[in-house]
């Protein structure tokens, strides 16, 4: 048990700008949880072997690519459904999280949304909640970034699993607000921009705002930022200016978040990029 025991790691943090929203990346073996309950939604993605637990009423068994879920107030355990244990991602939100969530979809208040079942296989949404806790569980992800995949991912949640979901309404021509929104990033791109800047000057919710900039841009609000940083970083390499100071007038988190952008977009490293202009200016 003892050799068992030292195989387990945990990592817990906690955002508060996110009304207190907890996340735990952990690996256990031996690891039992008695019958107990969350003030909170807890929300997991099983990223190796398989975690079962009492929910509901029956014994439950989640697998490597799906997702676990617990309701506020519902009991439940949780141990190891094979010799190997099981490795996980998980969130435990605050219930005005959910309800924001619904109630910015169907665009009017809604109630806390109601999950009938303790395991979903959707390879989608599982994959969409473990990118949102790596982004979270990085220092360099931009706050745009971070709010922006939290309320989509929340949103996708409601739609496809709650009972009584809300219904989206069919999206209107919002040329205005879109073109409003690239001008701000476009401007503003060195700074740390927010979800609330944005719905500030294009007066839409925020799961609106995105869902109308996707539609329109074919991408969400902050890869759009990430590609005007990334651009306005090569006219400053243009111009000889040195990686590191263009990393910091950009936005990026340091020369290595840059690199790894630029490299990204334009397959080719700021280096490289650097070392090819100025040569063909001498």
């Amino acid at each position: 048990m003892k050799q068992k025991t030292k195989l387990e790691t945990a990592k817990v943090w906690r955002i508060p700008e996110f009304r207190g929203l907890e996340l735990l990346r952990a690996k256990y073996v031996a690891q039992s949880f008695p019958r107990h309950t969350h003030q909170k939604y807890a929300i997991g993605v099983i990223e190796d072997g398989a975690l079962e637990f009492y929910y509901r009423g029956e014994n439950v068994v989640a697998s490597q690519g799906s997702i676990n879920l617990c309701i506020p107030g519902e009991v439940h355990t949780g141990h190891s459904a094979s010799e190997a244990g099981w490795a996980y991602r998980m969130f435990y939100f605050d219930p005005k999280l959910l309800q924001q969530s619904a109630s910015e979809v169907a665009d009017y208040s809604r109630p806390l949304p109601f999950f009938q079942s303790g395991v979903i296989q959707d390879n989608d949404l599982a994959q969409s909640f473990r990118q949102l806790h790596i982004k979270l569980e990085r220092q360099e992800t931009t706050l745009l970034e971070q709010e922006s995949l939290l309320i989509w991912t929340l949103a996708q949640m409601v739609l496809r699993y709650a009972d009584d979901p809300p219904v989206l309404h069919k999206l209107g021509a919002e040329h205005l607000a879109v073109a409003k929104i690239k001008s701000y990033i476009e401007t503003n791109y060195a700074e740390n921009i927010s979800i609330d800047d944005l719905t500030r000057i294009a007066h839409l919710s925020r799961f609106h705002l995105i869902r109308v900039f996707r539609d329109s841009v074919g991408m969400p609000p902050h890869t759009y930022l990430r590609q005007v940083r990334v651009q306005q970083a090569k006219e400053m390499l243009f111009l000889g200016k040195p990686i590191v100071d263009i990393a910091a007038a950009t936005g990026f988190a340091d020369q290595s978040h840059l690199t790894r952008w630029f490299k990204r977009l334009w397959g080719f490293t700021p280096g490289q990029y650097s070392n090819s202009v100025q040569d063909t200016q001498l």
